[in-house]
């Protein structure tokens, strides 16, 4: 069901995403009053997440809860996307989906581990976001080189409870 609220989510999501790729990753001044997003420091820029998600509901929620702590944010729908993603500018911080289309989640992470490993790529962490609780699905995240496992559905406290420990969040001590 898609309701007027939705539409409206993925309409600002979308302005978001369009107005950070048209300027490299920023965001003017007048947009980060608009969208709500935090001030940081002059000269530094809050942190950026990489989204690895293929359901477009679940992208709109986190893509929100990511504005609203002041986080810039990127998009990838699978796992090819987000190691090319992560390869022409690596994110602060990689939110993986387990499940999805092509790469999955758990080959994405291992792959991204190999290219931090030879160098090829910064370290950043790799949360596993992913509706599967059980704990083999936990042992086969962290086997794969994840260092966390979120459950879905999202929850607005524990994300951020969780992002802020790998990450300096407006309004969270360090």
């Amino acid at each position: 069901m898609e309701t007027s609220s939705f539409k409206n989510a993925v309409a600002a999501n979308w302005l978001r995403m369009s107005a950070q790729h048209s300027n490299e990753g920023g965001m003017p001044d007048e947009q980060d009053s608009l969208l709500g997003g935090a001030k940081f420091a002059a000269g530094t820029e809050p942190p950026t997440v990489l989204l690895v998600e293929d359901n477009q509901i679940n992208q709109v929620v986190a893509l929100e809860f990511l504005a609203v702590m002041g986080l810039r944010s990127r998009l990838a729908k699978n796992g090819l996307e987000a190691l090319a993603s992560c390869k022409a500018s690596p994110p602060d911080l990689v939110l993986m989906d387990i499940q999805m289309p092509g790469m999955d989640g758990l080959e994405c992470t291992r792959q991204l581990r190999e290219l931090q490993a030879t160098g090829a790529l910064p370290a950043f962490p790799i949360l596993a976001l992913t509706a599967h609780a059980l704990e083999s699905d936990i042992a086969a995240s962290m086997a794969a080189g994840m260092d966390e496992h979120l459950t879905k559905p999202l929850d607005f406290v524990a994300l951020r409870g969780r992002l802020g420990r790998w990450l300096a969040l407006p309004g969270l001590k360090s």
